[in-house]
């Protein structure tokens, strides 16, 4: 869809219907070709390659704090981190990637590509499990960057999704630093270890993209940095003065 089209038309009825999806090609679907940043790489996760140091991560979380709202609970041992990571390696949808430091190699996480659907245009990014060692981290926005962009720019979807557990405000609070737009709460849309779930969604179109790019790619540049790594101007604010 071109970035000026209005959200709808009008037919000869005098009917609003949406606007004309002129030129799109319907994408394929996300491969296992690893995606490579400055400080991170993601490759396609692997039990043997990266349970181990997935579990070295998880260690530092002792109450498991990063396990309160995913589905899977927080293995008891590394063993139990190798039939986690084995089981979610096998799935095409979640389509599971190892999140890397670029200079170790070592797993410091993992997200997913899921509920892609090419004919509609649609992907979302989810499952995201960040280790301590990834949070508050450069790696850890430039992972999502690397996967925006293979969405949107290597394979040209159209919308690109965030869902998470309404009451999850880190989850929430990232959504939006990120650059995606609140849509709304879908209630009771699940269970969660027998408690009520409500969900809330979030989106970026692919008309919107090109400002999310530039203020990614404005807030990873080395100049935003000080010497001590502190960032000069966050994320949210390069883009709003775009």
């Amino acid at each position: 869809m071109k970035h000026d089209q209005p959200e709808h038309e009008v037919n000869a009825l005098g009917q609003p219907i949406g606007a004309l999806v002129d030129g799109w090609k319907t994408p394929d679907r996300p491969s296992a070709e690893p995606m490579v940043g400055h400080y991170c790489r993601l490759e396609r996760l692997d039990a043997d390659r990266h349970a181990a140091s997935l579990w070295e991560g998880a260690c530092l979380d002792p109450e498991g704090r990063n396990w309160t709202y995913s589905p899977p609970n927080m293995p008891a041992d590394e063993a139990g981190m190798h039939v986690l990571v084995a089981n979610q390696a096998k799935s095409t949808d979640p389509y599971y990637f190892a999140i890397c430091d670029l200079e170790t190699g070592d797993a410091l996480g993992w997200a997913t590509f899921m509920r892609i659907d090419p004919d509609a245009g649609s992907i979302e990014v989810g499952s995201i499990h960040y280790t301590p060692k990834l949070q508050r981290q450069r790696a850890g926005t430039e992972a999502m960057f690397l996967m925006m962009q293979r969405a949107f720019d290597e394979l040209g979807y159209r919308r690109y999704e965030w869902k998470c557990h309404a009451l999850n405000a880190p989850s929430r609070a990232a959504a939006l630093r990120y650059g995606f737009t609140f849509e709304g709460i879908h209630r009771q849309a699940m269970l969660l270890r027998g408690r009520n779930r409500d969900t809330a969604w979030y989106s970026i179109l692919d008309r919107e993209w090109p400002r999310v790019r530039q203020a990614f790619e404005a807030w990873l540049s080395d100049d935003n940095f000080d010497e001590a790594g502190l960032q000069r101007r966050s994320l949210s604010a390069i883009r709003a003065a775009l």
